[in-house]
């Protein structure tokens, strides 16, 4: 966590709470919260308002400073929420409709997949959703493994919009699918593009497993 004010919501579920500065802290300090964890879900981000250097030091460095402390608390899961339109970040052909902050953030989710892409001892799962509204969930996605086609299997609710196809999915959708690919064994060293869809969340992960 890094807010004490979500601390409260989280402890009356059952969870077991610390509060992180992963601007601040060290992998160190980290792997200590991690002691005994099976798995971890980074999902973290600068959020709205922020600008385009702590993009870098908390969607890049965050990510990082999460899989080094895992390693070191011998966690061997890790799935990691990035971004549709991270390709063209890594190819560097900037879309005329993406400003500064946003390219960056995209920049910054490329080199953090990149950079756990690398890692030999975590099993990871890499999840790139399309733009995440507030709107309430209803448990039907699209998925594809990045690869095919790099079109999500399924009909889409919303048309594409900003980053190229990109589409709308709820946060709501999207921790469902982050639960799913947690609980799956078969879906490390997949990347996924997820958008809202027609199907449900367990069958349209059961159709992109290897």
């Amino acid at each position: 966590m890094r807010s004490a004010a979500q601390i409260t919501d989280l402890t009356e579920l059952g969870a077991h709470v610390a509060l992180i500065d992963l601007e601040k802290d060290d992998a160190v300090a980290v792997s200590f919260e991690l002691e005994g964890v099976d798995a971890v879900v980074f999902a973290a981000g600068a959020g709205p308002g922020s600008g385009a250097p702590r993009k870098d030091t908390v969607d890049r460095a965050g990510a990082a400073l999460l899989a080094d402390a895992a390693e070191r608390a011998g966690v061997g899961r890790y799935v990691l929420l990035s971004s549709r339109g991270v390709e063209a970040a890594r190819a560097d052909e900037r879309p005329d409709d993406v400003d500064d902050v946003f390219w960056a953030y995209l920049r910054a989710k490329a080199a953090a997949e990149d950079d756990l892409r690398a890692r030999t001892d975590l099993a990871w799962t890499i999840v790139r959703p399309g733009h995440l509204t507030d709107d309430p969930g209803v448990g039907l996605v699209a998925l594809a493994p990045v690869g095919d086609g790099d079109k999500p299997r399924g009909k889409r609710r919303k048309p594409g919009t900003a980053v190229g196809e990109r589409s709308d999915v709820t946060r709501d959708d999207v921790a469902l699918v982050l639960a799913a690919v947690l609980h799956e064994p078969q879906s490390a060293g997949l990347v996924l593009d997820l958008v809202g869809g027609d199907r449900p969340v367990e069958d349209a992960l059961a159709d992109v497993l290897p």
